[in-house]
């Protein structure tokens, strides 16, 4: 996992339901936590586009369901700004799941995936159909 250069606008806080884009059997999961966030004290955690989440599995398949698993964020609907100026918006919230080393669980992604998800998560990018 690479870091990522400057600040990243966190559009996703705690409970935020996002959209399961790979073919590992889930469909919606929900933000529990946010891996290696460092912030004030008391402070709710807020995961932005390429950060690793921890999340829980609310619709798929059975043998997904009530799951907690990894994720990475592909793509998030607030706004937010690249090192080149350019502001960058998504349609819907996204992410993929990942075991704790980085490789995903599904074979594809479904939609675009964010420059910066895929800079950082060489795996997520390999799969890729389409990089934004």
């Amino acid at each position: 996992m690479k870091g990522l250069a400057g600040t990243q606008i966190r559009g996703l806080p705690l409970g935020a339901n996002l959209e399961c884009a790979d073919n590992s059997g889930a469909k919606i999961i929900a933000l529990i936590n946010v891996k290696a966030y460092h912030n004030t004290k008391s402070r709710i955690p807020a995961a932005s586009v390429g950060d690793m989440i921890i999340a829980s599995v609310k619709k798929g398949s059975p043998e997904m369901r009530r799951k907690v698993v990894y994720a990475v964020v592909i793509r998030q609907r607030k706004t937010f700004r690249r090192q080149d100026g350019i502001m960058v918006e998504f349609e819907d919230n996204a992410a993929v799941l990942v075991q704790d080393n980085g490789e995903t669980r599904g074979t594809e992604i479904k939609g675009p995936v964010a420059k910066e998800a895929a800079e950082r998560w060489p795996r997520v990018a390999a799969l890729a159909s389409s990089i934004v």
